[in-house]
């Protein structure tokens, strides 16, 4: 479990710390920050596959992501009594993102990118970020007793049981070390925060067009998690039935369209979805379905996963969902967050009073875990360009050591 993300740098965070919670819902006016909340986080996955620096590239690259606003904000340009303007930057620009695990025994990492030196690439690779900080700690802060493996330019030392070792081969400026210390023995944390990474899933927007991967027969076979672009669903709905909760599936279905259920056909070694609805002589197939149905049948393959990730984050589920959905959209979300950590952005107001009356349900969680808050809403806004918490003080924002400080 995660009780703390950090991001400084990337377009309109300037610095935003984010305390979550098993179920952390962001939500927030047009243009306040939230899909970049959602993006950073992608950025946080990537990394641990190595691709966080191309991410970086296909959005144009490090120099329009940064922050394009001043090094700091005074009490008095906030206030209005001084006009925004820049200074001498006292500090490197860089973008930061980071996360704290909950609990002394979690593991979290931290990584800061910059601009290359003019005279250590090529011309044609001046726009490309380069890795410049890593770290990681033991534990939600990050303190020298804490830290675990660290990384300055191309130079990481591991901490043994002799002290802190200097690996001789030096990291690729463009690489992580995530992805480049693969040593089970020297480097265990690494491997082990890496694969948590990994097993961390995102979904976004499905698609559900006429030619829609979901809505095409798709072949058989155990379908433990869904794909980000749903090609799979009637194999993930199905390993729902055989190995999962199948009757949690009946129920999602009927709670949000009364009296229907599901059933998957088979024919030639291809599974067809059907949909059964009163009223009607024969099941609908997937092609026959509208947008919304069919999204949130998708969503309903992702939180019901029988292998429910460390972190699951989803990116406006909402979208072309009918209001009258929302509730029970609510409601799936507060059952899937008793089995796995949940992010949420939304701008949907219906959704996030749905999730606010679910919260209320108590759930039965390991004991450590239950430290972890059920239930935290983030409300964002934006601020002379910046964005900011709308709902927390300065008290409720957890504590974070920022690498490039």
């Amino acid at each position: 479990m995660l009780s703390t993300l950090a991001i400084a740098n990337y377009r309109s965070l300037r610095r935003l710390i984010l305390p979550l919670g098993r179920l952390t819902v962001v939500t927030g006016p047009n243009g306040s920050g939230k899909s970049s909340v959602y993006k950073s986080l992608r950025l946080l996955g990537d990394i641990a596959y190595g691709g966080a620096v191309q991410s970086l590239v296909r959005e144009g690259g490090l120099p329009s992501t940064l922050w394009a606003g001043p090094e700091e904000i005074s009490p008095a340009m906030r206030r209005g009594e001084q006009p925004v303007q820049g200074t001498v930057r006292q500090k490197t620009e860089r973008l930061e993102l980071g996360f704290a695990s909950h609990g002394a025994d979690g593991l979290s990492y931290a990584s800061a990118l910059g601009r290359p030196a003019p005279s250590s690439v090529p011309k044609p690779f001046m726009q490309d970020p380069e890795i410049k900080a890593e770290a990681v700690w033991a534990g939600p802060i990050r303190r020298p007793s804490s830290l675990l493996v660290e990384r300055k330019g191309p130079a990481i030392r591991l901490r043994t049981d002799s002290g802190w070792q200097t690996l001789e081969r030096p990291v690729a400026c463009w690489a992580s070390m995530m992805t480049e210390l693969v040593d089970p023995r020297g480097a265990p944390e690494i491997i082990s925060l890496r694969e948590e990474i990994r097993a961390w899933r995102f979904y976004d927007h499905f698609r559900t067009d006429a030619d829609a991967p979901a809505r095409q027969p798709q072949l058989g076979c155990y379908t433990p998690v869904l794909s980000g672009d749903g090609h799979d669903m009637a194999a993930a709905l199905l390993t729902i039935q055989q190995i999962g909760d199948d009757e949690a599936l009946q129920q999602a279905v009927a709670d949000a369209f009364s009296g229907a259920s599901l059933a998957i056909a088979s024919e030639g070694g291809r599974l067809m979805l059907q949909m059964h609805q009163p009223g009607l002589l024969r099941p609908l197939s997937a092609a026959e379905l509208s947008d919304g149905t069919l999204r949130y049948l998708l969503l309903i393959a992702a939180l019901l996963s029988p292998r429910p990730p460390q972190l699951l984050v989803l990116n406006e589920p909402e979208t072309s969902l009918h209001p009258d959905l929302l509730p029970a959209l609510g409601r799936l979300i507060a059952q899937a967050a008793r089995q796995t950590q949940l992010i949420v952005v939304t701008h949907a107001n219906r959704l996030l009073n749905a999730l606010e009356d679910a919260q209320h349900r108590s759930w039965a969680g390991p004991e450590d875990e239950s430290r972890l808050p059920d239930w935290q809403p983030i409300h964002l806004n934006k601020e002379l360009g910046e964005t900011r918490i709308a709902n927390l003080n300065a008290r409720e924002v957890p504590r974070w050591e920022w690498l490039t400080a």
